[in-house]
């Protein structure tokens, strides 16, 4: 099963860079719940739901063109996933280009993502789960 929810995992990530909410909205379970913390974001926040999604890819869209999610590695963590993640876009107004790594663990059940906690680093991530870098 983790194997699998490797490739879950690895198969949103297109989702995101498709663009298409309606993708992304049916890989994710209807409890999603998506945390942000400070040490990740200037923005923290927590998204639940569908609505939840759409608001967080809204949010990037509506000063980012040209966002990309790079997973770099992703480690099977049995129910969960540990991703380490590279970010790039462009400023909407400015054209600057932007990028941010950080790493997560992204939990699945019933073949959707269910929860997803954002870490500033893999090592912090990889020990949320027990597992060593």
């Amino acid at each position: 099963m983790s194997q699998e929810n490797v490739e879950i995992v690895r198969e949103v990530f297109k989702d995101f860079n498709s663009e298409d909410i309606g993708r992304i909205v049916a890989a994710v379970h209807p409890e999603l719940e998506v945390v942000i913390p400070p040490e990740v974001s200037a923005e923290p926040d927590t998204y639940l739901g569908p609505e939840g999604i759409r608001r967080y890819f809204q949010s990037f869209q509506d000063v980012m063109d040209e966002i990309r999610f790079e997973p770099e590695g992703l480690w099977d963590a049995g129910d969960s996933v540990v991703v380490s993640l590279r970010v790039t876009a462009k400023g909407r107004q400015t054209a600057i280009p932007v990028e941010q790594r950080s790493a997560g663990v992204w939990t699945i059940r019933d073949g959707q993502i269910i929860r997803v906690r954002s870490y500033a680093s893999l090592a912090e991530a990889l020990q949320a789960v027990g597992l060593r870098d």
